[in-house]
């Protein structure tokens, strides 16, 4: 009968590379770079909250690390080192089989040592903990906006939350519009590269995990500032457009979740150092506003139309507990 050390030892134990002891130990030791702070995050994915309970296994353990990859991203950090905790409901060689391929892919594309962790019987439950690295005084941080910042958005929004729309059936797809969302929702790719490239050239970041509004709200709130959304400018795929007149799209573009996009602000001055990142990134960024001051200290996200005149909001953005 497969047991918990069974797992451990055949799916999540590798040779690391950056690490001076990893998974086997009480704890992992790690050497930090010199002149480097170390970037420290961590997500949790509950089954049938933040991924369906028949999502492929392989996609849940690429998601798992992919959404700690955003969180490096958007802080301008280099990803060295993860931990991770996961509670299965029985020990299924085969669904761990698949889980860990997708996680040890990504992992192993962006230089990423697992270091330890934690298993046990449970509800279907992974928790990452991720570690990176960041030149002193180069992260990226979500106090740093200033008034008069352009607002830049990577990549497209909203697919994901399409992908949840359609599946509720609160919007009608074809098959092949169905597996293009859902190609976004259950494999998101993190933008790494950007983050890196973006270091020195934006004043703030954030990655798109609860919707543009919600996140770009932090922002905001934190820099102790408002900004103005252009609608118009918003970037959506093919797939998306072709859905646009209806509120449950725009609903997904402006407040859905999972894109892990990245939303950074820099002076105008810095637009070309921010059209060179993308071009080194390979990335695509659209400047989607502007940072503005706040009025009366209400650090709002104001999304507006055409005609400048703001658009009437229903949510904000997803809520954990909600």
């Amino acid at each position: 009968m497969t047991n918990e050390f069974d797992l451990i030892r055949q799916y999540f134990t590798h040779a690391p590379k950056r690490t001076v002891l990893g998974v086997g130990d009480d704890a992992a030791l790690i050497r930090a770079g010199n002149g480097q702070l170390l970037a420290v995050a961590v997500d949790m994915l509950v089954a049938g909250r933040h991924f369906f309970k028949d999502a492929d296994p392989e996609s849940v353990g690429h998601k798992a690390l992919a959404v700690n990859l955003s969180d490096m991203a958007a802080m301008g950090a280099m990803p060295r080192w993860a931990t991770m905790g996961i509670a299965l409901p029985r020990a299924d060689a085969r669904w761990v089989a698949a889980f860990s391929k997708g996680f040890m892919a990504l992992a192993r594309k962006h230089g990423v040592d697992l270091i330890g962790g934690d298993t046990t019987r449970g509800p279907l439950n992974i928790c990452v903990q991720i570690i990176g690295e960041v030149p002193a005084r180069q992260a990226l941080r979500r106090d740093g906006a200033k008034a008069g910042d352009d607002i830049w958005l990577s990549g497209t929004l909203g697919d994901a939350a399409l992908a949840v729309a359609a599946r509720s059936r609160r919007i009608q797809l074809k098959p092949a519009e169905r597996k293009q969302a859902m190609q976004r929702l259950d494999w998101p790719q993190p933008r790494v590269a950007l983050g890196l490239a973006l270091r020195g050239v934006a004043r703030s970041a954030i990655d798109i995990s609860d919707g543009l509004i919600a996140d770009l709200g932090h922002i905001c709130e934190r820099s102790n500032v408002a900004a103005v959304v252009a609608f118009e400018r918003l970037p959506v795929s093919v797939l998306l457009r072709r859905h646009l007149q209806s509120t449950v799209a725009q609903s997904a573009v402006i407040t859905g979740g999972d894109d892990y996009e990245l939303c950074f602000t820099a002076a105008p001055a810095k637009q070309t150092a921010v059209e060179s990142a993308a071009l080194r990134a390979r990335t695509k960024v659209t400047r989607i506003g502007r940072v503005v001051r706040a009025p009366a200290g209400a650090c709002s996200v104001a999304v507006v139309d055409g005609d400048g005149l703001p658009l009437a909001l229903k949510q904000k953005g997803f809520d954990h507990f909600g």
